[in-house]
């Protein structure tokens, strides 16, 4: 994955290379937003760290640019300025960023912010792909309704729990951890414990499972997480 960094300070650009590139990143760099424009759309990154305050095309300016064009557009964006008000950090996640960061900054949680939002990218895009049903042993779910019914009755999910169903019948048999759903199903809502998936994974069963004791569609992987379950070819439509 090559990330591009977009910074007028040398030393910044130098540090946050250094630790993606040992972390396995490819890394490209900008020092003001015409550099960082044309950097975009020749080097074609797979996300942007985007200082704000730059010479010429300002940060914001860059972030508009690249909502606005068709092949940009799904590009994630984090910025990193010094400006820590909050109607800044307001303005920029309204421009389009995914993360907003102020300087002085960790290095580490800076990393760490980069790889989420490549998840939650990644799983935009995954959903972007989904065919429009999916029917398993009874179940059934259209996604562009919303709709779920079990042996042809309907069943009322709230909106937690459809997307959480969403999530692991994108890719049944893959074990998801407490922390991986939470990352995907709940975004960047705060104060939210992983105990929370538990919750949500009990009344999903409760809704949708013949015998949520014994269930059949989300299984447990005790010391791991859960899964939807196994589905053979001919198993799914």
């Amino acid at each position: 994955m090559k990330i591009l960094v977009v910074d007028d300070e040398k030393d910044i650009v130098d540090l946050i290379a250094y630790n993606l590139q040992r972390e396995g990143f490819a890394v490209v760099s900008a020092c003001d937003g015409q550099a960082a424009w044309d950097a975009i759309r020749t080097e074609k990154p797979g996300l942007v760290v985007l200082d704000l305050m730059l010479p010429g095309i300002s940060g914001l300016d860059v972030c508009k640019l690249i909502r606005r064009h068709a092949e940009t557009e799904s590009l994630p964006v984090i910025m990193l300025t010094a400006k820590s008000d909050p109607v800044d950090k307001i303005l920029g996640l309204e421009l389009g960023a995914d993360d907003y960061m102020t300087k002085p900054f960790s290095v580490r949680e800076l990393v760490a912010r980069i790889r989420a939002v490549l998840r939650r990218s990644q799983a935009r895009k995954d959903l972007n792909i989904l065919p429009e049903t999916f029917t398993y042993a009874g179940l059934e779910i259209d996604f562009p309704s919303c709709t779920v019914s079990v042996d042809k009755k309907k069943v009322s999910l709230s909106s937690r729990e459809f997307k959480l169903l969403q999530f692991l019948t994108r890719r049944p048999g893959r074990v998801y951890s407490r922390e991986q759903l939470l990352d995907q199903v709940w975004g960047d809502e705060t104060f939210v414990e992983p105990r929370t998936v538990d919750v949500h994974i009990s009344r999903l069963r409760a809704a949708i499972e013949k015998d949520k004791d014994h269930p059949i569609y989300i299984i447990t992987v005790r010391g791991l997480g859960y899964k939807f379950a196994d589905i053979t070819p001919g198993q799914s439509a």
